[in-house]
C-alpha cells in the first residue's frame, strides 16, 4: 500500500478523434530484408492544396495498437510508440524521411517494434520565427493558446489514421496495396482554431498582448488570467475583496472547479459550487494567470535569459490589470498564493522573490526547490544525469537514475527514456516538456540563440557550469540561506508547504 499520497504534474488533456484524409502506400519486404526497422521508410509529404510556402518545424509519424483516440493523442511518456525528424524550408513535393536511424519514444527504433497490427498517423509541428531582442533568431512552435502541445495546437496539420501490419519480414496496408518499399503518408488537415470560453457569472476572463514580452521575442505575446468571483459580488459594489493567485499548468477553467451551477448533485462541479456559496464561506477572488511561452505551457513565472522577462510582465502587467478590472485589496495581506506541482515552485518563488508584495503561500508538492535532487539527478555531484556513479574496489558501477515510478516504488521510465522522448518531441528545448523548460528557465543562454543545456541530451554528461549557473540563478534554498538575514525576517510566517513522503517522480 503507499504510505502517502502519489501525484502526477502533467495535466491531462481531453482526447477528441478527428479525421482528415492521408495517403499510404506500403511496400512489402522479402523474406531475406532485414529486421523490421533498418529497412522501413515512411516518407511525409504536404500537398500545395493544404500549404503553399516552406514551413519549418517537426515531423512525426505515430504508431498505436487503437485508432481511439487518434495516435497522435496517444503520444505520451508511455504511450505510443512515435518518431521524429526536423524540417526547415519544407515545401509541397518534397518529403521528410522516418527510417530505422530515426530515434523513437519510447522504443529507440523502428527495429525495436513488435509484430502485429499498428494504426499510423503522420503529424507537422509547425514553428514559428522568432527575431528576438537579444538579436538571436530561433525557430519554435508559438503557443495558440492551447497550452503548448503540438498533437493539438491550431495550424499543426495531421493525417488520418490507416491499418497496417508490420513484422520483422513484411509491412503492409489493411487491405494490402500489393506495392513493395516504403510507406508514404500525406499530412492533409489543419487543426482549426480554438474559441475563447465565454464568461459566466462566476468567471470571467482576459488577456492582452505583453509590451514586455512582445518586445524580448519580437513577436506578439499574450498573457491573460481566469478570476473566479464569490457570491455576492455584484450586489455588493463597494466591496473590495482579498485574492487567492492560484498557479499551475496552462488552464482557461475556472479556477475552483465550475463554470456556474451544475445540474448534477453529485458532479465535482456541483461540491464545489455549494462550498462557494455556503454562508459560511469566506469571500474572495481567485484567480490563475495563463502565460505559455514558446517553450512550454507555462513561463514559471520569473524573469529568464531564454524565455523572457515573465516576471515582470505578471508584477507589472497582468496582476496591475488584474486590480483595476477586479475589486481586489491592494495591501500585501490580501494577496495569497497557491499551487501544486509546477504552481508549487512558482508560488513559493513568487513569495521568496517578492516578500513584500504577497502575504503568503501555500505551495503544495513543489518542484524541485533544491536543485541537489531534480527527478532523481543531483546537478551539482552526479556527473551524468542518466546514471548514478559508484565506487567499489577501484570499480566504477553505473546505476541508471529513476525518473518515473508508480505507487509500489516500480520504476516506469528512466532519466535517459524520460530525456529521449523529450528528445523526440523536440530538438533545441522544443518539446514543450518538464525537463527542458526548467533549462530554459533556470540554464544560461547558447551560442545558437537556445539554451545552453544542464546535460547532453543523448549521453547525459553534465556541464558543471551550466549546474553553477542554476545555483546562483533559481536554487530556492541556495537564495535563500544566501540572502536570509535581508530576505528571512520578511517571509516570517508567509511560507507553507504542503507533500507527501513520497513522489511518482
Amino acid at each position: 500500500m503507499p504510505r502517502n499520497v502519489i501525484r502526477s504534474r502533467r495535466t491531462l488533456f481531453s482526447l477528441v478523434a478527428v479525421t482528415a484524409g492521408l495517403v499510404i502506400t506500403v511496400i512489402l519486404m522479402s523474406a531475406s530484408s532485414p529486421p523490421v526497422g533498418s529497412g522501413i521508410r515512411f516518407e511525409v509529404s504536404l500537398p500545395e492544396s493544404v500549404r503553399t510556402q516552406p514551413v519549418t518545424g517537426r515531423v512525426f509519424v505515430i504508431l498505436s495498437d487503437r485508432d481511439q483516440p487518434e495516435p497522435r493523442l496517444q503520444v505520451s511518456r508511455r504511450g505510443a510508440p512515435f518518431f521524429g525528424v526536423d524540417v526547415e524550408g519544407f515545401s509541397p513535393g518534397e518529403v521528410a524521411v522516418i527510417d530505422g536511424s530515426t530515434l523513437g519514444s519510447p522504443v529507440e527504433s523502428l527495429g525495436e517494434l513488435g509484430a502485429g497490427y499498428y494504426y499510423a498517423q503522420a503529424m507537422l509541428n509547425v514553428y514559428t520565427k522568432f527575431e528576438r531582442a537579444d538579436c538571436h533568431t530561433v525557430w519554435m512552435h508559438m503557443d495558440q493558446w492551447e497550452g503548448q502541445n503540438w498533437r493539438r495546437s491550431p495550424g499543426n496539420i495531421y493525417s488520418t489514421v490507416r491499418k497496417v501490419f508490420i513484422d520483422p519480414s513484411a509491412v503492409r496496408t489493411i487491405p494490402d496495396e500489393g506495392e513493395r518499399g516504403v510507406i508514404r503518408l500525406e499530412i492533409t488537415d489543419v487543426i482549426p482554431p480554438r474559441e475563447f470560453p465565454t464568461d459566466t457569472e462566476w468567471v470571467k476572463r482576459f488577456r492582452f498582448q505583453s509590451s514586455l514580452l512582445t518586445e524580448f521575442w519580437g513577436h506578439p505575446i499574450y498573457i491573460g488570467a481566469t478570476v473566479q468571483l464569490p457570491k455576492g459580488y455584484d450586489e455588493h459594489p463597494d466591496v473590495y475583496y482579498p485574492t487567492v493567485y492560484r498557479q499551475g499548468h496552462f488552464s482557461t477553467r475556472a479556477p475552483v472547479g465550475f463554470e456556474g451551477p451544475p445540474d448534477s448533485p453529485r458532479s465535482r462541479g456541483r461540491q464545489a459550487y455549494d462550498e462557494w456559496i455556503a454562508e459560511d464561506f469566506p469571500r474572495m477572488l481567485v484567480v490563475t494567470f495563463q502565460h505559455p511561452c514558446p517553450y512550454f505551457d507555462d513561463s514559471y513565472a520569473v524573469n529568464s535569459v531564454n524565455v523572457g522577462p515573465y516576471g515582470d510582465a505578471i508584477m507589472q502587467e497582468l496582476i496591475p490589470e488584474i486590480e483595476k478590472r477586479f475589486r481586489c485589496i491592494r495591501k500585501y495581506y490580501a494577496r495569497v498564493l497557491t499551487g501544486g506541482s509546477t504552481g508549487g515552485w512558482e508560488s513559493l518563488a513568487l513569495q521568496v522573490w517578492h516578500p513584500d508584495f504577497f502575504g503568503g503561500t501555500w505551495s503544495f508538492a513543489p518542484d524541485p526547490v533544491d536543485f541537489r535532487n531534480v527527478e532523481g539527478i543531483n546537478i551539482y555531484e552526479d556527473r551524468n544525469a542518466f546514471y548514478k556513479e559508484h565506487i567499489r574496489a577501484q570499480t566504477t558501477i553505473r546505476v541508471p537514475i529513476a525518473n518515473t515510478r508508480n505507487w509500489r516504488g516500480e520504476v516506469q521510465f528512466t532519466s535517459r527514456q524520460r530525456n529521449y522522448y523529450e528528445l523526440v518531441c523536440g530538438t533545441k528545448g522544443r518539446s514543450g516538456e518538464q525537463l527542458d523548460i526548467w533549462s530554459a528557465v533556470f540554464g544560461p543562454l547558447g551560442d545558437d540563440g537556445y539554451f545552453k543545456p544542464l546535460f547532453d541530451k543523448k549521453t547525459g554528461e553534465m556541464d558543471q557550469e551550466v549546474a553553477e549557473y542554476w545555483k546562483e540563478n533559481y536554487d530556492i534554498r541556495h537564495y535563500l540561506e544566501t540572502n536570509w538575514s535581508s530576505v528571512g525576517p520578511k517571509l516570517v510566517g508567509k511560507i507553507h508547504i504542503i507533500c507527501g513522503d513520497m513522489d511518482n517522480f
